[in-house]
């Protein structure tokens, strides 16, 4: 196994695959470099003498610029290179489209038909409550159901949140919205949706909200207007399985999947070997007309070009411009930095300013065109990639891409991380180390990349991995049951 890599022939540094130490020699482009100090595995190391105020070059790209002289063989980071990120940028549409190098194979998968046209790759029994107040309510229901039925044979999950009362504005739309998202998304076989009673996030508008949906497959519960809930919410809960236990998996087009693309607890391996081999995956489910969704705008900062310049059109274009404009005027109206440095873990694992972590972090866009951008809580329109405002938090942008119609989440991670999103939320290691270390949280190495295996071949064995999992495949956070759901909020709480 090598000991560095390089990324990009235009690159001034290079990552360290193994911790190095001090006075160990490397060799690049036929020429030996003596280490200058101890490089931990993931971190930068300098190929050429780099002056004052000149750019680092990482990805082939500019990822801040030296504050002070650096010396061939040296330590790349937080403690010798600033962000060039600076304030709002002017944007110009310099179209850049890039020719999809995969062809359709008409792949099928077993998937969930549903009446509206949609697919799920899951059937289960859901509870969402309107408001916070009734989680604990839900938790009693599905136990009595349990106790009423016996041998369940479909998951069943309480969505829990905070929400769905003393919120104004924006808030408050925004929590109706997305829980009209997760009631009406097609891996649900049945729903209940739980309310208290004096919640602000009333039953009469949430179903109003909710427009046209399946009545068998969606009752209503108001716990205040029956002497026993559990009772009532149970025998609720005894229909909608009574109908799901009829629902079988046909044969499906890969043009059905829609999935999310996420990462989080980066590490200097994202860019090189997770983020780059799920790229490779949303070109080629694109090119089977199926759909992928890229988020977490803030780690869009220093790349945002790159996908603007593969904008279908001047339309999608402007609604990029404003997705990273918004974006970065929240984190002012707040007195916040916008171009925020990584987080401590990331720093840990070697990434060093924004450009760093958002240039690895797009890569899980591949090389498609942008179809269409979607705002926070909107569903998906257009088969293909597209983009979707949320914040990089995991929990949060997990969500989101739930929210949007996503029957699966693809989540790279060199940390590692046991959380689920509400719909399966497969653990993509960056690293072999962490894919050895919790096995029981990850779910595919990517980590192989730097060691023995082509991007080609692993791709391949990816997408027949894919492809078991949306026919119903168990990923880790399903086996260990965390499903979470995160509602983004940004005003007052009464």
């Amino acid at each position: 196994m090598k000991n560095i890599i390089q990324i990009n022939e235009n690159d001034n540094v290079v990552v360290a695959l193994t911790d190095l130490v001090k006075g160990e020699v490397i060799s690049i482009s036929n020429r030996d470099i003596t280490l200058k100090e101890d490089v931990k595995r993931g971190h930068k190391i300098a190929t050429v003498d780099i002056k004052l105020n000149e750019n680092i070059i990482k990805y082939g790209f500019p990822i801040g610029h030296a504050i002070v002289d650096i010396c061939t063989g040296q330590w790349i980071h937080t403690h010798n290179i600033k962000t060039n990120l600076d304030g709002i940028k002017e944007y110009s549409f310099n179209q850049k489209l890039i020719e999809n190098s995969y062809t359709n194979r008409n792949l099928t998968f077993k998937g969930y038909k549903r009446i509206d046209g949609n697919v799920g790759i899951r059937n289960e029994l859901l509870i969402v409550p309107t408001v916070g107040c009734v989680n604990g309510i839900a938790d009693r229901i599905i136990d009595k159901f349990k106790e009423m039925v016996g041998n369940v044979t479909v998951d069943t999950l309480v969505l829990k949140h905070n929400y769905g009362c003393s919120q104004l504005g924006d808030d408050h739309i925004t929590t109706r919205t997305i829980l009209g998202d997760a009631v009406k998304h097609s891996n649900n076989g049945g729903v209940l949706v739980l309310g208290l009673g004096c919640e602000n996030n009333t039953m009469v508008d949430f179903k109003k909200y909710l427009g046209e949906f399946n009545e068998k497959r969606v009752k209503f519960l108001i716990a205040q207007e029956v002497s026993d809930e559990i009772q009532e919410g149970a025998n609720l809960l005894v229909e909608l399985y009574e109908i799901m236990k009829a629902d079988t998996r046909e044969t499906c087009s890969l043009s059905e999947l829609k999935i999310g693309l996420k990462c989080g607890g980066s590490d200097g391996f994202s860019g090189i070997t997770g983020n780059p081999l799920v790229g490779k995956f949303s070109d080629f489910l694109v090119a089977q007309g199926g759909t992928t969704i890229l988020t977490e705008v803030p780690e869009m900062f220093g790349a945002e070009t790159l996908l603007m310049a593969r904008a279908k059109n001047d339309q999608v274009y402007n609604k990029t411009v404003h997705l990273i404009n918004d974006f970065k005027e929240y984190f002012m109206k707040y007195d916040q930095p916008v171009y925020e440095n990584p987080s401590p873990g990331n720093k840990a694992g070697g990434i060093t300013t924004l450009e760093d972590k958002s240039l690895g972090c797009t890569q899980k866009a591949g090389t498609a065109t942008v179809v269409d951008v979607l705002k926070y809580g909107e569903t998906l329109k257009e088969k293909g990639l597209n983009l979707l405002s949320a914040p990089g938090n995991d929990l949060v942008a997990a969500s989101a891409l739930a929210a949007s119609g996503c029957q699966l989440v693809l989540f790279t991670t060199g940390r590692g991380t046991p959380f689920g999103s509400f719909v399966p939320t497969m653990k993509i290691s960056t690293n072999t180390q962490i894919y050895k270390l919790k096995p029981h949280w990850i779910d595919f190495n990517a980590g192989s990349l730097v060691e023995d295996k082509s991007l080609e071949l692993l791709t391949e064995e990816f997408i027949e991995y894919i492809i078991k999992v949306a026919s119903g495949e168990l990923v880790n956070n399903e086996k260990n049951k965390f499903r979470e759901l995160a509602i983004f909020k940004s005003g007052v709480t009464l």
